[in-house]
């Protein structure tokens, strides 16, 4: 009997142990899950967040003026809500890849749909603005009022080598852009949001005659110049494969999980948005009307990098930056010289 009681406590003792353990690797377990839902949902904002959505959100700003607020909300619904829905669409429908999915239709349909929509957000419209972009931000300007197609040729191919490289990665993709060019990327915007709320460039200006009237609506259109609704259809497959990567199989934990990354992104694309499109409105009084909104935003980085770092007022600032949109040597002339009053 004492023996029987002794196997009795030890089989309890062992079976306690058991659960404790369990318990301990499924809170482990839960804790990796929420931080790769997390990584994916700022790997979706980097994914989304691409040339188009860094330079239309200021020129909108600009535009818009006192009616910024319904100009933004419309251009939020298709910039924003849209493609989440889009990749939430994707989570439900359980397709594998885009063909799949279009094929519901017709297999035809589906060949001709998905070429014509890696075409679009690739190498006939979306892709070339990347580099374009880029170019006309950080290389461009150093050349002043001349052009340089070799310089343009070089950049391309330098540009499109890193991008091939970290696109080869497909294992590491999650945490190249999810844990350091993400990460990286949000410090920066967030650093120029705050500067620009602390130390205003100006007051916001009457609404151009686009957005006088029906600004919402004017800003539902400006939203899918951004093209992430087409570019959702190729995003939304990348992270259902990642969800299914980190152990989500069944259909309900793919829509639950994907839900989650896709709020994560949606809420980072509204702050940045607002911001830029706030940052833009706040321009026109000191720089004026731009066409090119990475312009705008250059300008608006110097005119604020002018103020924290020689910490002068704008009036002291006898540069030539706001009237000329190669603005590099005005840059250099701020951080460099000394003798700048």
């Amino acid at each position: 009997m004492l023996l029987f009681k002794y196997f009795e406590n030890k089989n309890k003792s062992l079976t306690f142990h058991i659960n404790e353990t369990l318990i301990v690797a499924e809170v482990i377990m839960s804790s990796r899950n929420t931080t790769s839902i997390i990584t994916i949902g700022f790997m979706l904002f980097a994914l989304f967040f691409g040339a188009g959505n860094l330079i239309f959100p200021p020129l909108l700003g600009q535009a818009a003026g006192e009616n910024l607020f319904l100009a933004n909300l419309g251009f939020l619904f298709t910039g924003v809500g849209l493609p989440v829905l889009t990749v939430l669409a994707l989570a439900i429908s359980g397709k594998e890849s885009l063909q799949s999915l279009a094929s519901r239709v017709h297999p035809i349909y589906g060949l001709i749909f998905t070429v014509t929509l890696y075409l679009t957000i690739g190498p006939f419209f979306a892709l070339p603005r990347t580099n374009t972009v880029a170019y006309e931000m950080g290389i461009a300007p150093f050349f002043g009022n001349q052009t340089s197609n070799v310089a343009l040729l070089i950049f391309t191919i330098v540009f499109f080598g890193f991008t091939l490289y970290f696109s080869l990665q497909s294992k590491k993709l999650i945490d190249i852009i999810g844990k350091v060019l993400t990460p990286l990327l949000l410090v920066v915007i967030t650093l120029l949001i705050i500067v620009s709320f602390l130390n205003p460039i100006g007051e916001i200006q009457p609404p151009t005659d686009a957005y006088i009237s029906n600004s919402f609506f004017t800003g539902f259109q400006e939203g899918y110049l951004t093209m992430d609704l087409l570019a959702a259809f190729v995003f939304g497959i990348i992270i259902i494969n990642a969800m299914k990567d980190i152990g989500y199989s069944t259909k309900k934990q793919l829509i639950l999980s994907t839900s989650k990354a896709a709020l994560i992104a949606a809420l980072l694309l509204g702050i940045v948005y607002s911001s830029l499109a706030y940052l833009g409105a706040i321009s026109v009084e000191e720089i004026g009307y731009m066409e090119n909104g990475g312009f705008n935003i250059s300008c608006c980085l110097c005119f604020l990098l002018w103020f924290v770092w020689k910490n002068h007022t704008r009036s002291n600032c006898r540069c030539s930056l706001f009237n000329n949109k190669y603005w590099s040597s005005n840059v250099l002339c701020i951080l460099f010289s000394s003798n700048h009053t």
